[in-house]
């Protein structure tokens, strides 16, 4: 099998790849249609964990030479839909979809417009997710502190997913990613990076390199499910990633405090 390493240009000093701790990994043995650089996890500020809004993380994507980007906030859509629909003013290929906390832990659905509900089994998750025309990336699968699911689901239920996330810049050892890896190489599977960015400084971290066959949000999930991808990724600093834990346990902090007063006034 061959493997193609694709190049691409990027303002200058703003290249992921660039530095330290960079990880490129070949799975696409495809000849390059139309290479895209696609940001697949991140958060907006409709996160209970994130923080900036949809035009910040869109303004990222842009400035760090992203082609497309999909918000995934936690059991929302809505700022997703918005991102998706502001993106052609910023350059850039919006694609809609959330990340879905089912019974045993997180699922990406991409290309859904409408909320997968949360709590639903692994299963049943997946298919209401392809109900929708979407395709279900796991992320993080063997990071059990993250809800990963790999824990809880057979190794069969879990090579039943679209694709897997390889590689997620919010690493500590790497243990986890290159386990993710081995699994997907091992089940012949589709492989995804993901910045997991919860503040728009880290939008761009790992991105998912996709041989797609039009510049279009369709065309990029068909091609990410027939496996023409190429992994790119940097470790989030540690510090930024202390920074994003710590400030998303603040906003939950005060989120939970003003539903206490509402309920008190109410």
């Amino acid at each position: 099998m061959l493997f193609y390493m694709h190049e691409r240009a990027f303002p200058r000093g703003n290249d992921p790849r660039s530095g330290a701790g960079t990880v490129i990994l070949f799975k696409s043995p495809f000849l390059p249609a139309l290479v895209l650089s696609v940001e697949l996890h991140t958060h907006s500020s409709l996160s209970h964990d994130g923080r900036d809004p949809v035009e910040l993380l869109l303004g990222q994507a842009e400035a760090v030479g992203l082609d497309a980007l999909a918000v995934t906030d936690h059991d929302e859509i809505d700022a997703s839909l918005e991102a998706a629909e502001l993106a052609p003013e910023y350059g850039l290929v919006g694609i809609p979809g959330m990340e879905v906390t089912c019974a045993v832990g997180h699922v990406l659905a991409l290309g859904v417009e409408e909320l997968v509900p949360a709590g639903l089994p692994y299963d049943e998750t997946l298919d209401r997710i392809r109900q929708q025309g979407g395709i279900a990336v796991i992320p993080h699968p063997f990071q059990k502190s993250r809800h990963g699911v790999a824990a809880y689901v057979t190794d069969d239920q879990l090579a039943g997913a679209d694709a897997i996330e390889v590689y997620n810049s919010r690493l500590l050892t790497g243990r986890a990613n290159r386990k993710a890896e081995r699994f997907a190489r091992a089940r012949g599977l589709s492989m995804t990076a993901g910045s997991d960015a919860h503040i728009s400084e880290m939008v761009g971290q790992a991105v998912t390199d996709v041989d797609a066959d039009a510049r279009t949000s369709g065309a990029i999930l068909e091609a990410v499910a027939a496996g023409k991808t190429s992994v790119v990724g940097k470790r989030t600093p540690w510090r930024i990633s202390f920074r994003q834990a710590a400030g998303g346990a603040k906003r939950r902090l005060h989120r939970r405090v003003d539903e206490l007063l509402g309920t008190v006034r109410g």
